[in-house]
């Protein structure tokens, strides 16, 4: 056993490498190992050989794992130093410039109409984009003859169903599922079957409701002049022109007077809204009678083409970088 020892240690010191130090702890304790056979071989010797020649075994076999032992971790800590060295970081470098992502436009749109009728006290809500036609249309008060229902004008699916045409769905579930006074906001993707430089066959919408004892169209007025000067930060000429929505009466268009580049001005539409109808408050389980209510939509990528003088909507959506990082 003392002439294995004195065989096999100076190898395990003198290993090049890890994979030469294993070689050598296989030689030595693996399976069919030098010490192993030796180990082994102990069942065949009589009981008191036995003990002694065991005694012999273990303690060469003790010896040769500390060895083994002593010089991995000086391999080990040898190849880190290596690691370390070919890895380090000069941390006085000038380091490189990150190519960060910014918010889309009509994302900071949405952002700034939230928070500016969330300091109003409108609650937010959401409802699905695939629709039926109670919630897109029969409880918001639409003839049955009415364009929107056309073909050409709104997307069906085969079963009835329909990509919803407004966010005014959102406002017809959540009158169902609360009771007044109510004062929301719903904001999201909407279809028609229109293309062109202003229009899109999806886009954004916003959709705002007021219903309690005493909502008023001075309130609407009121709101609506607070939201268009607060959003564009800047005073304007406003005027409420009559119109006709299925879902409102009396209804109403909101222009504005808009500055072009050359100096001159011209009334430029913006939204519209009116008085919540008292079939739709009935249609939602709201007392008519005790209640009412107003309610305004506007398109969202339209105040975003306003605010940051975009004159193609389909900008928008083209993926192009170099417009996109002008909002950074």
């Amino acid at each position: 056993m003392d002439s294995i020892v004195r065989e096999y240690e100076p190898k395990i010191l003198g290993a090049a490498d890890l994979d030469a130090l294993e070689a050598l702890r296989v030689a030595l304790l693996g399976k069919s190992g030098v010490i192993t056979e030796q180990l082994k071989a102990l069942g065949k010797l009589a009981p008191d050989e036995r003990k002694a020649r065991g005694e012999q075994v273990n303690a060469a076999k003790a010896n040769l794992q500390d060895a083994i032992a002593t010089r991995r971790a000086t391999l080990e800590a040898a190849e880190l130093e290596a690691r370390l060295a070919s890895e380090r970081i000069d941390i006085t470098m000038p380091g490189r410039l990150v190519d960060h992502g910014v918010a889309h436009p009509v994302s900071r749109t949405i952002d700034r109409m939230i928070s500016i009728f969330s300091r109003m006290g409108y609650e937010v809500s959401d409802g699905p984009e695939i629709e039926d036609d109670e919630h897109n249309f029969e409880a918001l008060n639409f003839p049955p003859h009415h364009p929107a229902r056309a073909m050409h004008d709104t997307f069906y699916f085969p079963d009835g169903r329909l990509l919803r045409t407004h966010t005014s769905p959102v406002q017809v579930r959540f009158m169902r599922n609360r009771r007044p006074p109510l004062r929301m906001l719903a904001i999201g993707k909407v279809y028609r079957s229109d293309s062109d430089q202003t229009h899109s066959p999806m886009f954004h919408q916003m959709e705002g409701l007021v219903v309690d004892e005493s909502a008023s169209f001075a309130d609407l007025k009121g709101t609506l002049a607070q939201f268009v000067r607060a959003f564009f930060e800047r005073d304007f000429e406003m005027q409420f022109r009559p119109s006709y929505f299925p879902f409102t009466e009396p209804s109403c268009e909101v222009d504005i007077r808009w500055e072009r580049p050359d100096g001159s001005s011209a009334w430029l539409e913006v939204l519209g809204g009116g008085m919540v109808h008292p079939n739709v408050l009935r249609a939602c389980g709201v007392d008519a009678e005790r209640y009412t209510g107003y309610a305004f939509g506007l398109g969202i990528e339209r105040f975003a083409m306003l605010r940051y003088g975009v004159s193609d909507l389909r900008a928008f959506y083209d993926n192009d970088l170099r417009f996109l990082r002008q909002f950074a």
